[in-house]
């Protein structure tokens, strides 16, 4: 009878370990499924009609130049001004390829001051037709309009892939705490007036040393910025863009 018992409970001491080997390769399984169509997504992702027209304008990808920089296009999502994603599919970063140099040389100079962080790309080139949709949708006075928004006649250096939204995040890529969000439609936004509203109380001193590191590395790298943006980022004037580069329509 002993023996019957402990056949037993040997068979049962195998089942259980069979089982739970089983679990162990059906989750390694998964993960390996997972991993693959992970890479599938990536590797095979269709490339959309914006990019193909960026791409034969000479344009270059940023983020396959330098994957420390962090691409989260807000036009991308329904995070931005609008509510509206205006680029569906479309989730890259393209800039004129001496634009991207000076956006990865900014990315080296964060990394000299505080090492990990990262640069923030929130949109690069924007073709002229997103730049009217902006225009035709913000409804305030065209003295107020064109503080935010380029008349797309004349085309932002968007249009021309020479311009850049960006901010910074630490080493766990948690984005600093700029005072207030990315395309912030007011004078909390306004670089110029940062050391009112410090006085103010309505920005701190991290915040307002958080958008100087920002402008510090960026202008080491050869941008400068506009008075009623924190961040946005000019790589050359306008006249020399027209001179120098297509426009995206």
């Amino acid at each position: 009878m002993k023996y019957i018992v402990l056949f037993l409970l040997l068979l049962t001491l195998y089942c259980c370990s069979s089982g739970n080997l089983d679990i162990e390769t059906n989750l390694k399984q998964a993960k390996v499924r997972n991993q693959k169509l992970i890479v599938k997504r990536i590797v095979h992702n269709p490339i959309t009609n914006l990019e193909k027209s960026l791409i034969d304008a000479g344009l270059v990808d940023v983020f396959s130049l330098d994957s420390n920089i962090i691409v989260d296009l807000k036009y991308s999502t329904t995070d931005n001004f609008l509510g509206i994603d205006l680029y569906g599919n479309f989730t890259k970063a393209y800039l004129q390829p001496d634009v991207a140099q000076k956006l990865i040389n900014a990315q080296n100079f964060l990394n000299e001051i505080k090492a990990g962080y990262h640069i923030i790309v929130f949109d690069a080139t924007r073709p002229q037709s997103i730049q009217q949709i902006f225009w035709d949708t913000l409804k305030m006075p065209i003295s107020e309009k064109v503080k935010f928004v380029a008349n797309p006649k004349n085309g932002s250096l968007h249009n021309f892939g020479a311009a850049v939204d960006v901010s910074i995040a630490d080493e766990n890529k948690i984005p600093l705490d700029m005072g207030c969000p990315y395309d912030f439609i007011g004078e909390l936004a306004y670089p110029t007036s940062e050391a009112k509203l410090l006085t103010e109380g309505k920005l701190s001193q991290q915040q307002v040393d958080n958008r100087k590191l920002l402008r510090t590395v960026m202008y080491k790298a050869g941008f400068f910025n506009i008075q009623t943006e924190w961040w946005h980022f000019n790589s050359c004037r306008r006249e020399d863009a027209v001179l120098n580069y297509k426009m995206i329509k």
